[in-house]
């Protein structure tokens, strides 16, 4: 195969080192804050998350030792209540899903032969907001005003009526921040998967890792948003009086529980799959073969992501739905099974045929394939509508969840731990505790939870603190309690075992598993910079293939070899066949990620407490840190110094039409859509399920402003696509002038939608139609004024000739901004010109 890349004959391999550390080194002390590398950032996640994985671990304990006997009291029932919000949050939203991606971005770049992620410093940003995030939400435990209302908030017991103190606010505030970072994470590991692999790496030769965490991605992208927007709603109604789910006003709380598990079901297989993933990277190393079956793996994976998003109502099988509804999610939740039955068989064929080696890393697959079977069943089982009815809301959905979550999350990442421990510390393993840790982590969790399926079974409901004798109850809940202590040793076995395998571990050699993916290819443990030079790939298994490649690789005799000219680089490729199409330059260190995290944790900390007036400044601030950021992008020379040692044939990103930053502008814009649509959505599920829902006598809108806000609007994207279309023929003539006309006709669009939210009719606390409306134009306004500031940013940009023809990317990825402002706009103009009633005239 051919590739415009030039190689270096070879130099030694300390002299490449020293010139790439130069510009890709960390710095240490205090100004390690700043340091946005995918390593250090990936490892930051992952340790945190450790953190509250023993947090919510040590909630699980407390609320064990409350239910092993009837009417104790060691624990009061309001502690218990936070106690149990509290352990489902953690371990849900704190630790399985920033836990895996934090692995994803550790090993990603490695696994497709990069240097780093395509957005270090989103990724660094998505670190701090989560961190902050979770502060906030943990520290309300040691305020004794923790979240109280389940980790899944149901309404109106998460409302201002029924916890009318701060305790829901925590976590609406916190949560939110959260899922900011992993939104970024998606975004970031899409478009690093798509177009940074190694040269040569086609989809078909991509690691299944990555295949797992692309499908993964695209789920949190289109998946979490709507959790989003449902916590942005129920904190509007909390702080401000918005009626979204008060039945008195026009809401109702069903949609809520729509919203939540719109995120809730995918989010099971979000955690699943990157998991799954570490068993098809793992499995096939230890049993000496390739995986059985890899297409058809990588079609399971596609076909349960997208199977995942039709499977939410089976959640709500006992709200009342119609039948035809519970006919259709019955059968889409049985579905699934076949998709992730294969995977299995995929699994077992590799076992079969293969010549399996039991090390640590396997104990670990084993115990996972034992226990999510197991779950997999009884999920069969919850599917089945009149069996649903039994047992919802008993401890028979506890042991299944938790059969689930933590068998089918927690024992392939203790695996995968095990198995790339070597990788973070160039040390190998203890087989002696590992083996104490996982057999006594194995024995208690079965021990805990097998038993639970026969105390819900008994009847045992979920969410009491407390239960009377003589019910059967007692030595269920006893064995329970004493073999979740059983597990409890076992992780903390485990940890011992982490924590001293770092200073007394054997050394590693170079890859020590003989596995076949690039990251082996790396340093143990790696270099900032991951390769000295960017291997080749023509084969799904490199290593087993070319054993010499991590020498040729340090020695600087691939792909550039060079960083003299003061660029981080990675080869940017085609994103089906790897044909590398133009060199990435990355941002290198810098404490703006942090302080614009630590400016919005400024703002959600002070909404918390009402102080509105100091979220507005820090809302303020951070808008120009993040202008700030955005301005040493593209052809800024802190970003992209001067032009020369490119590979013949190929150009910097920001000389071409195809940055990385017209992908993630489209992600990013993807996941505003699904916030959009969801807003959608809950107008219509409103109209057609509230009896109270109906539009007031008035005129809430006027349709001339309406009408003339979207011409403006429709105007400036097409002449904004005309200024695109004249850049690619080299054409920049009056290029600034133009950009400041988009500007000032967007601020005309945000004008008038910010006339409409203060001069119309509507009384948005006095029932949910109004509501709905001011929240659709809120999103209108605040989109129409951001893309109104970016253009006027992009015409002083040519003027310090960082736009231009010779740089002219960016007015490409504006323009998807307002194709998608103008399309949001008729939109909702469409949905709520549906209803007459709110356009009841025009004045």
């Amino acid at each position: 195969m051919s590739e415009p890349v030039t190689t270096s004959p070879g130099r030694p391999v300390d002299e490449a080192h020293a010139e790439f550390e130069a510009v890709w080194g960390n710095p240490r002390g205090w100004r390690a804050l700043s340091i946005v590398n995918h390593t250090s950032i990936g490892l930051r996640f992952a340790v945190t998350g450790g953190v509250f994985f023993v947090i919510a671990g040590l909630l699980a304990m407390m609320m064990r030792s409350q239910l092993a006997i009837p009417h104790h009291a060691f624990m009061t029932a309001e502690a218990y209540h936070q106690a149990f919000t509290m352990h489902g949050t953690l371990m849900m939203f704190l630790f399985a899903v920033p836990v895996l991606e934090g692995l994803a971005c550790y090993l990603i770049p490695k696994m497709l032969g990069a240097r780093d992620l395509v957005f270090p410093r989103l990724s660094a940003f998505g670190y701090w907001c989560y961190l902050f995030g979770g502060i906030i939400v943990t520290s309300s435990l040691f305020f004794g005003v923790a979240p109280n209302s389940g980790w899944f908030m149901y309404v109106p017991l998460s409302g201002s009526v029924y916890t009318p103190g701060i305790n829901s606010d925590f976590w609406l505030l916190g949560i939110t921040f959260v899922e900011i970072s992993a939104v970024a994470a998606g975004v970031e590991l899409i478009v690093s998967i798509l177009r940074t692999r190694a040269p040569g790496m086609a989809l078909h030769q991509m690691p299944i890792f990555a295949w797992y965490i692309l499908v993964t991605a695209l789920m949190i992208v289109v998946g979490f948003p709507p959790l989003i927007l449902g916590s942005i709603l129920l904190e509007l109604e909390r702080a401000a009086g918005l009626p979204f789910f008060d039945v008195t006003r026009g809401g109702d709380p069903i949609l809520w529980q729509h919203l939540f598990w719109l995120f809730g079901h995918p989010e099971v297989y979000i955690i699943f799959l990157p998991a799954a993933g570490i068993v098809s990277t793992v499995l096939p190393v230890f049993a000496r073969r390739p995986l059985v079956g890899y297409r058809w793996a990588v079609v399971a994976v596609i076909t349960t992501g997208f199977i995942s998003f039709g499977l939410w109502v089976h959640h709500m099988f006992t709200v009342g739905i119609p039948q035809l509804a519970q006919v259709f999610f019955s059968a889409a939740s049985m579905l699934v099974a076949v998709p992730t039955s294969i995977q299995i068989f995929a699994w077992l064929a590799t076992l079969w045929t293969g010549r399996p080696v039991m090390r640590v890393p396997m104990l670990w697959v084993v115990g996972f394939l034992v226990i999510f079977v197991a779950g997999g069943l009884t999920g069969v089982m919850l599917a089945l509508v009149p069996f649903d009815w039994q047992v919802h809301d008993t401890h028979f959905v506890v042991a299944h969840m938790h059969y689930v979550l933590v068998g089918g999350m927690l024992f392939p990442l203790l695996a995968g731990l095990y198995y790339w421990m070597p990788h973070f510390s160039g040390r190998m393993p203890s087989e002696r505790l590992a083996k104490w840790g996982f057999w006594l982590t194995f024995v208690g969790f079965n021990g805990t939870f097998l038993v639970m399926h026969w105390t819900g079974l008994l009847g045992m409901p979920r969410r009491v603190y407390t239960y009377d004798p003589g019910l059967g109850w007692e030595w269920p809940n006893l064995v329970s309690s004493v073999f979740s202590f059983v597990m409890a040793a076992g992780i903390a076995m485990v940890l011992l075992d982490f924590a001293l395998h770092f200073r007394f571990g054997r050394p590693a050699r170079q890859n020590p598993w003989d596995a076949d993916t690039l990251e082996w290819a790396t340093d143990l443990p790696p270099t900032a910079y991951n390769f000295a030079s960017l291997p080749s790939v023509d084969s799904r298994h490199p290593l087993w293939v070319r054993p010499q490649l991590p020498r040729d690789v340090a020695e600087a005799r691939c792909a550039l070899p060079h960083a003299r000219h003061g660029r981080r680089e990675t080869m940017g490729c085609d994103p089906v066949t790897g044909v590398p199409r133009e060199v990435i330059h990355l941002p290198g260190n810098s404490f703006l990620p942090l302080h614009a995290a630590l400016t919005l944790a400024v703002v959600c900390c002070s909404l918390l407490f009402k102080a509105y007036l100091v979220a507005a400044v820090a809302a303020a601030v951070t808008v120009a840190i993040l202008l700030r950021w955005s301005w040493e992008n593209g052809a800024h020379p802190h970003a992209a110094p001067e032009t020369h040692d490119l590979p013949e044939g190929l150009k910097l990103h920001s000389r071409t039409f195809d940055g990385p930053g017209l992908w993630g502008m489209g992600l990013t814009l993807l996941a505003d859509a699904a916030l959009f649509l969801s807003l959608v959505f809950g107008w219509l599920y409103l109209w057609t399920a509230s009896p109270g829902f109906t539009a007031p006598a008035h005129t809430p809108l006027s349709a001339t402003v309406v009408l003339g806000s979207g011409a403006a609007l429709s105007v400036a994207t097409a002449w904004l696509l005309h200024v695109v279309r004249r850049l690619k023929r080299d054409d920049e003539r009056g290029l600034q002038w133009q950009l400041l006309g988009i500007a000032l006709l967007g601020a005309v669009q945000a004008g008038g939608t910010a006339w409409l939210m203060a001069a119309s009719p509507i009384t948005p606390t006095g029932n949910a139609h109004d509501a709905v409306i001011a929240v659709m134009l809120g999103f209108l306004l605040l989109h129409g004024g951001l893309g109104a500031v970016l253009a006027a940013l992009q015409a002083w940009r040519v003027g310090h000739r960082y736009v231009g023809a010779h740089a002219p990317y960016e007015p490409a990825v504006l323009a998807q901004l307002w194709i998608f402002n103008t399309g949001c706009f008729w939109v909702a103009c469409v949905a709520l010109m549906l209803f007459p009633a709110a356009f009841g005239g025009v004045p």
